[in-house]
């Protein structure tokens, strides 16, 4: 809030020097290096198509509980151990019952919103929009992930989770 107390308007997108302003990049709401990253590699690849970027709490949920369903260990086998990662899963494992997408992620959000911001971090770097997810793609998929791999900041590069084709980069 403003000294008047009113809210104060989101800055307005900026693209990273020397690229053309990208809506679908900027409503993915990535941090600085990520958003590079990001306009690096749809300049390489223009027909490059992001699936997601910064999540809330919710979002992650959501995202995790629709591979939940085809993988009831797609937590555990995707995630470094953490004590986020662990309590998620455990979730899962009691609740076999739960078998749907929108009844998991009430499951991990529940466990989402009962953890520290600190322990969260730990989990997925889409909650402080330092990862993206990109759609995997057959028509110049090596050339893609070449790019996706060179780009500066770049942490880790996923091809598959869990047993699951997804394309994850975070940085």
């Amino acid at each position: 809030m403003d000294e008047s107390g009113k809210g104060v308007a989101p800055a307005a997108p900026s693209p990273p020097s020397g690229f053309a302003l990208d809506p679908a990049i900027e409503a993915l709401n990535l941090q600085d290096t990520a958003k590079k990253a990001a306009y690096i590699l749809k300049k390489a690849h223009p027909h490059v198509v992001f699936t997601s970027g910064r999540r809330d709490k919710a979002g992650q949920a959501s995202a995790m509980a629709s591979n939940v369903v085809h993988n009831r260990k797609w937590i555990v086998q995707t995630y470094v151990p953490s004590v986020a990662r662990d309590r998620c899963q455990q979730c899962v494992d009691q609740n076999p019952s739960k078998t749907t997408t929108s009844s998991i992620a009430a499951l991990l959000l529940e466990v989402l919103e009962n953890l520290a911001d600190d322990v969260l971090s730990h989990l997925s770097k889409h909650l402080s929009g330092d990862a993206f997810d990109v759609e995997p793609v057959t028509q110049d998929a090596e050339a893609v992930k070449q790019t996706i791999r060179s780009l500066p900041g770049l942490s880790k590069f996923l091809d598959h989770e869990g047993g699951l084709v997804r394309w994850h980069a975070q940085f």
